[in-house]
């Protein structure tokens, strides 16, 4: 009988317990549980329309600027440096005097040559007239064939004494001019090598090295699974190609792909490849490593967004799309190239619609959006105005269109 009345006492304190838990949080522990309403605080957003637009399909490399042509400037004799004719640094044209040897004893070795041949050419001029009057003696029956042939040889040799003798003095000459060195390219040159009052070796040192700025090379490399395209594509006509600088206030420089290499380095999978550009304005300068954008074909009518507008999640990437009433919708969506700051979609997105750029952290599924007072929707409009622009400065590349 205690027992009971203890488990009676027991049970009563439990439910007066639970009666107290009920009162304290508002809700009733014996009637049907009403939930309540979860107000969610609209989420501040940037937000901009998708556009369409024709959208060039690119392939991107880092590139290396390289000289036209080099050369490297040596004297063809041995010869004291007189005078330096230019600055280092200065651009050269073709034929332009750049160094002035000490021509003295090439003079003077031309001078002989010359007054050699003088003489072997009055020997020569004598050796005639005797073998023609022993020739004629020789048909009188006067003198023997012997004799007359005799003279004959020796006119011969002093004939080929004279034409070394020309010969002699032709090097005289060409050593005469080597002591004037003249450039052979129009381009820039480099540091003085030597400097007047050395003694120049034939065909020894450099004096200077000159390289020829316009026009220019940009020699680059890309995976070889973008050949057969480049192939096709450069078939199809000349492939405009883009030096894109690391300052994105210079302007990218415009020329066009001249050259694909015959072998795919095994080494590394890459092809070869070679732009040509004008370079009229100096912009390229050897050495100098720039990202190269190679221009395949334009897709036309493509709908893109701006770059920042996508996400990625655990099912692949997605944007958010501001409904009519203004809440976020999610968006599952297929990439197609990337251009400039601007993304294109293949899939996902229809034309005019609105995605959100910026806040996405604090938007959920569904929920309500605020799109900032200060978001003129300027995003799309910038990136049509730079899509409208050369596609040098895309860092994209074809592989990332859905093909």
């Amino acid at each position: 009988m205690n027992s009971h009345a203890q488990i009676s006492a027991t049970n009563r304190s439990l439910i007066v317990v639970i009666a107290g838990l009920c009162i304290l949080f508002g809700s009733s522990c014996g009637g049907s549980k009403k939930a309540q309403a979860v107000s969610i605080p609209p989420a501040p957003v940037n937000v901009a329309q998708a556009q369409v637009q024709s959208v060039p399909v690119t392939v991107t490399a880092v590139g290396n600027i390289t000289p036209y042509s080099t050369v490297q400037v040596k004297s063809m004799v041995t010869a004291p440096l007189v005078a330096v004719n230019f600055k280092p640094g200065d651009f050269v044209k073709k034929g332009q005097l750049l160094f002035t040897l000490d021509d003295s004893s090439f003079r003077a070795d031309l001078a002989k040559a010359q007054g050699q041949q003088t003489r072997d050419q009055a020997a020569a001029a004598n050796a005639r007239q005797q073998a023609k009057r022993y020739a004629a003696l020789f048909q009188q029956g006067v003198i023997a064939r012997e004799q007359s042939e005799t003279m004959q040889s020796a006119a011969d040799q002093a004939e080929a004494a004279v034409a070394a003798d020309q010969a002699a003095v032709d090097t005289a000459k060409i050593n005469l001019q080597y002591c004037r060195i003249y450039s052979p390219i129009d381009g820039r040159a480099g540091d003085v090598l030597i400097y007047p009052g050395n003694l120049i070796k034939a065909n020894d040192a450099n004096m200077v090295v000159l390289n020829q700025l316009m026009p220019i090379y940009v020699d680059f490399s890309v995976p070889e699974q973008y050949l057969t395209e480049i192939k096709k594509f450069m078939s199809n006509g000349t492939l405009k190609v883009q030096a894109v600088f690391p300052d994105p206030a210079q302007k990218p420089a415009n020329g066009k792909l001249t050259f694909v290499d015959n072998t795919v380095d095994p080494k590394t999978g890459t092809i070869g490849l070679k732009a040509t550009f004008d370079n009229k304005d100096h912009a390229l300068w050897p050495g100098q490593y720039v990202n190269t954008v190679v221009t395949l074909s334009t897709l036309p009518n493509a709908v893109t967004i701006p770059l920042s507008a996508i996400q990625n999640g655990q099912k692949g990437t997605f944007v958010y799309v501001v409904t009519p009433d203004k809440r976020a919708q999610f968006r599952q969506v297929a990439l197609g190239p990337q251009v400039l700051n601007a993304q294109v979609i293949e899939s996902g997105i229809n034309p005019g619609e609105t995605v959100v750029t910026d806040g996405q952290l604090r938007v959920v599924p569904d929920g309500p959006v605020d799109i900032k007072a200060d978001n003129p929707q300027k995003s799309a409009q910038q990136g049509q105005q730079q899509n409208s622009q050369p596609a040098g400065s895309s860092n994209s590349a074809a592989g990332n269109q859905g093909r």
